[in-house]
């Protein structure tokens, strides 16, 4: 709108209606938990049993934390998007990784391994048997492994394709067991484990030599089991410069976890993590729900190679069986 005055021309302002969209508490709203997440897992500040099973959902956090940004950006709340940003590039970085390989090619000598817990020895022995014959692992790490389980597995055909064994059963979920086609022998003293048995062993490997193998069955971080679960973790050895050492089982426990976080980072890598498949689920299996969270690793001196990490659900156990092909390097 204008009016003529003394031969000029005045313009008069133009008054801008605001829009009325998402009010700037809703945005603060949805940012802020997402925010929040990503602060307690970049700085490992999860505390008791709660947050430690919360963690586990951190892949999903990440998938999720781009709703908040393009909410923040397309209501033009600049601080927000700038945190919701930040945000999202700190989970990311996070979690991303481990769906890309960056494993070396293999040149050295191989060594198979398979990991499966078997709920209170309810796996199917048949179609354990059947995932050892295609796989054809070297040694199979057993947690929840009750001496029935190893009477019906000898029955479907391990004893004779691994006959060599350090056990420590028990008809409950404290048993574990290590089977081999190669000679075992009980390594005594290597740590002090807390949680259910760990069986540890020196596995003479032909053609390469001997490594220290740990079949690994942490408690899970329920209740007040968290400082145990804690504990677990932490108790496990740095790794040595001159011995390799393998840790195969069900960790109760995602590289999403501190605590996990802190011992991988003492001269091991994850497997699945290596090649890619870090972000493959393995519990629960055989449910109405889907597998969601990894908890079952194959975690290996920093040193040994991998060629092939593959996840495999067993009938009548809750977790899959996670298989890696490794590749041990002359030290």
């Amino acid at each position: 709108m204008s009016t003529d005055t003394a031969g000029g021309t005045i313009l008069a302002p133009v008054r801008r209606r605001r829009s009325r969209g998402v009010p700037k508490a809703l945005v603060w709203a949805a940012v802020t938990p997402f925010a929040a997440w990503a602060a307690a897992r970049v700085t490992g500040l999860e505390r008791g049993s709660l947050t430690a099973q919360l963690m586990t959902a951190t892949p999903y956090i990440a998938a999720g934390s781009l709703l908040p940004l393009l909410l923040a950006a397309a209501t033009r709340r600049r601080v927000a998007t700038a945190v919701a940003l930040v945000t999202t590039a700190a989970l990311g970085f996070s979690v991303l990784p481990r769906a890309f390989a960056s494993a070396d090619a293999a040149s050295g000598t191989p060594l198979r391994v398979l990991t499966l817990n078997m709920l209170f020895g309810h796996a199917d022995p048949g179609a354990v048997m059947d995932l050892v014959r295609k796989l054809r692992p070297d040694v199979l790490s057993a947690q929840e492994l009750t001496p029935g389980m190893v009477e019906e597995l000898d029955a479907a055909g391990l004893k004779d394709v691994m006959s060599h064994r350090v056990l420590e059963t028990a008809w409950s979920a404290s048993g574990s067991g290590i089977f081999s086609r190669y000679p075992l022998a009980p390594l005594e003293e290597l740590f002090q484990p807390i949680g259910h048995n760990m069986p540890v062993a020196m596995l003479s490997v032909p053609g390469f030599g001997e490594i220290e193998f740990v079949d690994v069955h942490t408690f899970p971080p329920l209740g007040s089991q968290v400082h145990e679960w804690n504990a677990g973790l932490a108790a496990f050895p740095a790794a040595s410069p001159d011995r390799l050492r393998i840790f195969a089982g069900d960790f109760n426990a995602s590289l999403d976890h501190a605590a996990l976080r802190r011992f991988v980072n003492q001269g091991y890598a994850d497997s699945a993590d290596r090649v890619g498949q870090g972000l493959v689920p393995t519990w629960p299996a055989n449910n109405r729900i889907p597998p969601v969270i990894t908890i079952d690793h194959v975690v290996i001196d920093q040193r040994i190679g991998v060629r092939e990490v593959s996840v495999h659900t067993v009938p009548g156990t809750d977790h899959r069986a996670v298989f890696a092909n490794l590749d041990l390097p002359r030290i």
